[in-house]
């Protein structure tokens, strides 16, 4: 099993794949793109590819990669996941970066309005998570820009990266809650 092709006006996400390593490498290698995330930089484009082969040794069922992959030139930009899937309760979590180059452009709002497109119409899921660390604001407004809601407070110290605790907000999106952009847009929404 492998993750759907998804094509959006500016972005194609594809499948990541293990030669996409110097790619992701540009953000899992530099420390302020990586200072939010559950693991510390990659050392070298070696242990990006190490990473990536342990994303998709886990299978796509339980845990998918997209590469986002700018239209116009095939630049690669960033990756998105999701993780944690529970199919019995119709859950998994998101996770997503983007290279430093690429922030605040809107890719990755446009990346993950269709992966939810995806996991709620393709994949059967009720529930979309988002563990988002408290002093990641640009995260944290996306996914309230894309209709998660805030359902923890602070969650102290959940995370352990070389050895310094970090805290995490837990956002959440339920299939009935979300309103696709495009869909909105033509005055029809999704249930």
């Amino acid at each position: 099993m492998s993750v759907a092709r998804l094509e959006g006006p500016r972005i194609v996400l594809r499948e990541l794949h293990h030669a996409d390593a110097p790619g992701l490498h540009e953000a899992y290698g530099d420390a302020q793109a990586m200072r939010f995330w559950d693991m510390s930089p990659s050392g070298d484009v070696l242990q990006t590819a190490s990473r990536i082969g342990r994303s998709l040794g886990m299978g796509a069922f339980w845990h998918g990669c997209w590469a986002i992959i700018r239209r116009h030139d095939e630049r690669f930009m960033g990756m998105v996941n999701y993780h944690h899937r529970e199919p019995w309760n119709r859950r998994l979590e998101l996770g997503w970066i983007l290279a430093r180059p690429f922030q605040g452009q809107g890719f990755m709002n446009e990346a993950v309005t269709l992966v939810l497109r995806h996991c709620f119409a393709s994949m059967d899921v009720h529930r979309v998570e988002a563990c988002i660390n408290p002093l990641n604001e640009a995260s944290r407004a996306l996914a309230i820009r894309l209709g998660f809601r805030q359902e923890s407070d602070v969650m102290r110290d959940r995370l352990c990266v070389d050895g310094v605790f970090q805290d995490l907000i837990l956002y959440a999106l339920l299939a009935p809650e979300w309103r696709d952009p495009d869909q909105a847009d033509s005055g029809t929404s999704r249930p």
